[in-house]
């Protein structure tokens, strides 16, 4: 099974092209997450209106319980030194893919 962590950020114009370089894909989030076993991928979306989505998958919540245990300094640094990049962030939700 897999498991999806969902975020919504409504970005700031002045900081989108910093956002982008860390939330794409292949941004600085993605590869904190993809030193740790058990990240699948990152997705990240953008509507209209310029509100935008991520999606980390994960193959189980336990995954992503044992990345944050051991890279959670790691994490808090990087959150750190992204702050206010990202805008308005909203957690929408830790989810496990139905098959």
């Amino acid at each position: 099974m897999t498991h999806v962590r969902l975020w919504r950020f409504e970005v700031p114009p002045e900081t989108e092209e910093r956002f982008l370089i860390a939330y794409k894909p292949d941004g600085a989030w993605a590869k904190l997450f993809a030193t740790a076993p058990g990240f699948v991928r990152t997705e990240l979306w953008r509507d209209g209106d310029g509100i935008y989505l991520t999606a980390d998958h994960w193959e189980s919540v336990e995954a992503f319980e044992r990345f944050q245990a051991g890279q959670g300094d790691e994490y808090r640094r990087l959150d750190a030194e992204l702050e206010g990049v990202a805008g308005i962030e909203t957690f929408l939700g830790g989810y496990d893919l139905v098959d």
